[in-house]
């Protein structure tokens, strides 16, 4: 390779192909660029690489017209660096081929005395490009990572959105495998409610092992991680990823931050559920107590209603045999007058008794037929349950 430098001034390296120019270059650029000259383009690209130089100047005079092109071509592929194109005389249709091949700019001899103000704007606007396209991959990037975070924020919504609808252990789980295949994750669940334990893979089959290792890590902390697998606990819900990107930090953490919220709302679903099963219970501990309530106190208003009867018998054969045995005891008129009312008003008084228990009697009725109203279907109807809230008394 014939490299010769000609000048060692500090400032910018630029590599000249071609000795056509040598010493007017020299003349023009020598106090502010270190020129190092060199007699191909693979030597060209080489020298650049290896001196770090700013620019590539293509002596057309020096190489001929079609080997100029060819070089520019060569170094455009090969180097990330203007390349500017001197030449003995501006034609257009060679400039034209020369933008094609890459050329950075074009200049003749006429426009020498311009060389390095022409050079100084070719590497600003190399600065300026740069700079944008920096700009434009940092803004890649951050749309790249802002679709990735949206996309997985859309499918933590969704599961939230989904999951209460699932009924029971096995929807849920489905649901939640559904949700982590966005992941690209294997993992095993396990679920623990009132109603006992739920394993499941994928398939909504269970692993002895992994069930086992669920269990025993279950109260080991939020995460448990050896080698590529992690656990991941969370209230009544444990996940074994068997598959964790433990090369890649910013995905690990990704992953851990994003599947425990997962974690959150399949535990409050089996919280709900749980809840469910247990308001239901006691749905049906009332709806059987009420039915008691209602057989005992039917009851009771029947033996009521006799016991009231046989006292106004009593009352009624007590009148009548002391108004038949008045003419045996030697009584005045005036005694048996008194006497006599006497026992009418006692007629009267359990009259009025037997009629406030037809009274009360009837409320009962009213108060059973209420009860069999708001228990006669299996969700009640609240309006109804206020009013016979509104017939109980208040608790203290």
């Amino acid at each position: 390779m014939d490299i010769c430098e000609l000048t060692m001034n500090k400032g910018y390296k630029a590599v000249v192909l071609g000795h056509s120019q040598d010493a007017q270059l020299e003349q023009l650029l020598g106090d502010k660029y270190q020129l190092f000259m060199v007699d191909s383009a693979s030597a060209a690209a080489e020298t650049a690489g290896h001196e770090d130089a700013k620019l590539i100047l293509l002596d057309l005079a020096a190489l001929g017209s079609e080997p100029t092109l060819e070089a520019c071509v060569a170094l455009k592929k090969s180097v990330d660096m203007p390349v500017v194109l001197l030449a003995e005389q501006d034609n257009l249709d060679y400039k034209m081929q020369a933008y094609e091949a890459g050329c950075d700019d074009y200049l003749t001899r006429d426009d020498m005395v311009e060389l390095k103000a022409r050079l100084d704007r070719v590497l600003f606007n190399k600065v300026a490009n740069d700079q944008l396209k920096q700009q434009l991959e940092q803004a890649h990037q951050m749309a790249f990572i802002a679709m990735s975070d949206t996309s997985d924020l859309g499918v933590n919504v969704q599961f939230l959105l989904d999951v209460n609808r699932c009924d029971n252990l096995d929807e849920l789980g489905m649901r939640l495998f559904q949700s982590l295949k966005n992941y690209g994750l294997n993992c095993s669940l396990q679920m623990r409610s009132k109603g006992g334990v739920k394993n499941m893979e994928a398939n909504g089959m269970a692993k002895e092992m992994e069930s086992v290792l669920l269990a025993q890590c279950a109260d080991q902390g939020r995460y448990v991680d050896f080698g590529k697998r992690s656990i991941m606990n969370y209230g009544r819900v444990s996940l074994l990823v068997k598959n964790m990107p433990v090369d890649d930090d910013k995905k690990y953490g990704a992953i851990k931050d994003n599947v425990f919220s997962l974690l959150q709302g399949a535990d409050a679903r089996i919280e709900s559920l749980d809840n469910l099963v247990a308001l239901s219970l006691e749905s049906e501990l009332v709806r059987r107590l009420s039915q008691q309530l209602k057989t005992v106190m039917e009851d009771v208003d029947t033996r009521y209603q006799e016991i009231m009867r046989r006292i106004a018998d009593v009352v009624e054969n007590m009148a009548d045999g002391v108004d038949s045995s008045l003419q045996y005891l030697g009584m005045d008129e005036h005694q048996e007058a008194e006497l006599q009312k006497i026992m009418e008003k006692g007629i009267d008084e359990t009259g009025n008794v037997f009629s406030e228990g037809v009274r009360v009697d009837a409320d009962l009725h009213v108060f059973l037929n209420m009860m069999d109203q708001v228990f006669a279907d299996e969700h009640a109807d609240p309006e109804k349950v206020q009013q016979l809230l509104s017939r109980l008394p208040a608790g203290s």
